[in-house]
């Protein structure tokens, strides 16, 4: 397996802008895709979001663009949030490419803003089915001149009820074309899209070998991204480790974990590529004598780290394979001594976990990070128990004599008794303690547990998803209905409704429930956990059918429904006020909100 970008064949401003990133080498899928992309051979890769699939498909994107001002290559994404996210990185992929211009195209933005934007001729366009098709119909965007097509996550999107958008895009691009296509599962779906509409596909999947984890305890703790850095000091301050090894995935992240760290108060250190030899040998030499608590690495520079007594491994970045994961966690436990692995995993990087548990067999528990309340604690304890000890020492005269001294000096009315001078040392000694700042028990930062709602291989997984459409929901999940302010006079269908509420608000179409379509307006079920949510986004400029919409819960009491066996298909009620229309069957594709 090729173990530099620089040998993947790719151009001096793609490897500039790879570097300016930080990554050091390429992951699996990379290593397997960019060459066979850069062939132009038409693909289905297997991939999950998390594992490098972005550059993978990515940079040949980037490669085959040349500096005419039109689309030449097209990326579709089941969400904005994803678009976005997409266009995003191959924003910075491409940074030293001043000719060429990415732009992802979604719902919730302003149309006429896209207009403008498409009217400049962007190579690159990143968008979500429904809006694609919107701007295709308009004809504002033309698809004649493609040279590659991807579809990312493409399973989400048959799950969403894209299908016939899908196809209806790749048939507006050339017989030529190149055509992707990534997604996390394959099924039957996906093979009869890819039998359709790609020529004699290279499959590009990454094989698991089976790994052995070593013998210690690991665990793992659910964070969203931005709470990481508050996590890991969170950590490092309950654990009260004597050496500990924190794993990033680019050197970007190891200089910015590293400052936050040294911030702190911590003695913490990075080791990443771009560290001299001799630099390297520095950290190392404090790292092996005491001198740093905390060494920050990535993968590439930790393989030279042979240290016996590293108390703890932290993977601040899940890594992108099973191997990599065994290595990490492989540094502590060394010697016979105790070993403990922790493992920070975001709401979307559950997939590997799972696949971190299968491959290994390993036991990896889940555990909730100890709050400022417990913290606060723990190091009042700590305290304590150090004060206890110096009691135990012996006489403390001339520290009692400085007390007394200092109270006769500044209190000499005798307003402040002793404990209140050893209440404010204790005060001081424990703010010492977390960085010179005091702790508000009351206000955590990591206190709202991230919501996660299961992703469509999750349910797969769990038998709830078999059918694929229409959207199920499981009898006892508590459900909101809300109105939306499109019907059967604006053309509008369950299956765009649907996509709409899924691509828009980022949810899974599971969350959606029964439809009710009106003349007017239409009633839709989704899951009282994301109501809310779902009511502000669709509120902040949503089109569907080309119509801009308004939402808001809808408080009549719904129609009675027949007992449905649990997990059995459940059919909207085609009883609602105004005589709604039949909402029950397949999702219909065309969302053209997004």
């Amino acid at each position: 397996m090729t173990t530099s970008f620089a040998a993947l064949g790719l151009s001096p401003a793609l490897l500039q802008g790879i570097e300016d990133l930080g990554f050091e080498e390429p992951s699996p899928i990379q290593t397997l895709a960019v060459p066979a992309l850069l062939a132009g051979r038409d693909a289905v890769g297997q991939a999950q979001t998390g594992t490098g699939k972005t550059a993978a498909f990515g940079l040949p994107l980037l490669e085959r663009m040349g500096p005419e001002r039109r689309t030449q290559g097209i990326v579709l994404c089941p969400t904005r949030e994803l678009a976005i996210q997409v266009a995003e990185e191959l924003g910075r992929l491409a940074v030293h490419r001043k000719d060429l211009r990415v732009l992802p195209v979604y719902g919730g933005q302003s149309i006429e803003r896209q207009f403008r934007a498409l009217a400049q001729g962007p190579q690159v366009i990143v968008g979500t089915p429904g809006r694609i098709i919107d701007h295709l119909h308009r004809g504002t965007l033309h698809l004649e001149e493609t040279a590659v097509a991807v579809l990312d996550e493409a399973d989400e999107m048959l799950d969403m009820g894209f299908r016939e958008d899908i196809e209806e895009i790749l048939e507006k691009t050339p017989e030529n074309c190149q055509r992707v296509l990534f997604s996390a599962t394959m099924p039957p779906a996906i093979r009869a899209l890819a039998d359709r509409f790609l020529r004699d596909p290279e499959v590009l999947a990454v094989p698991h070998r089976t790994q052995t984890a070593p013998a210690i305890e690991q665990v793992y703790y659910e964070v969203r991204q931005h709470q990481k850095g508050e996590a890991l000091c969170r950590l490092l301050d309950a654990q009260n480790f004597r050496k500990a090894l924190v794993f990033c995935s680019t050197k970007r992240g190891v200089d910015d974990v590293t400052l936050q760290l040294q911030r702190r108060g911590y003695q913490a250190d990075g080791l990443h590529g771009n560290l001299s030899q001799g630099q390297r040998d520095r950290v190392m030499g404090r790292f092996r004598e005491e001198g740093l608590d905390v060494l920050v690495a990535t993968d590439v520079a930790a393989r030279g780290i042979d240290v016996d007594d590293v108390d703890a491994v932290i993977n601040y970045d899940i890594p992108h394979d099973v191997e990599s994961y065994v290595h990490r966690i492989g540094r502590t436990g060394r010697a016979g001594r105790e070993g403990r692995a922790f493992t920070f995993v975001t709401a979307r990087e559950h997939f590997r976990l799972r696949d971190i548990m299968r491959c290994t067999k390993a036991s990896i528990s889940r555990h909730q990070l100890p709050t400022l309340h417990d913290l606060h604690h723990l190091r009042t304890a700590k305290v304590m128990d150090e004060v206890l000890e110096t009691l135990a020492a012996g006489p403390q005269e001339r520290w009692i004599a400085l007390v007394e001294e200092f109270l006769g000096t500044h209190f000499p009315e005798g307003r402040i008794a002793s404990r209140d001078v050893a209440a404010a040392l204790l005060k001081l000694l424990v703010r010492r303690d977390f960085g010179g700042q005091d702790i508000d028990p009351g206000h955590d930062p990591l206190a709202e547990a991230p919501r996660r709602a299961p992703r469509a291989e999750e349910r797969r997984e769990s038998g709830s998803d078999t059918a694929r459409r229409p959207p199920r929901r499981h009898s006892d999940t508590p459900m909101t209905r809300i109105r939306i302010s499109v019907g059967r006079a604006h053309s509008v269908k369950p299956g765009m409704l649907v996509g709409a509420i899924a691509g828009e608000c980022g949810i899974p179409g599971g969350l959606v429930g029964a439809i009710d379509i009106a003349p007017r307006f239409s009633v839709v079920e989704v899951a009282s956990s994301v109501a809310e949510e779902v009511l502000a986004i669709l509120n902040a400029g949503v089109f569907v059918c080309g119509t801009k919409i308004t939402a808001e819960p809808w408080l009549a009491a719904p129609p009675p429904r027949k007992p449905h066996a649990p997990g059995a298909r459940r059919r909207p009620s085609s009883a609602s006020p105004q005589r709604p229309g039949r909402s029950g069957g397949r999702r219909a594709s065309g969302a053209q909100g997004l």
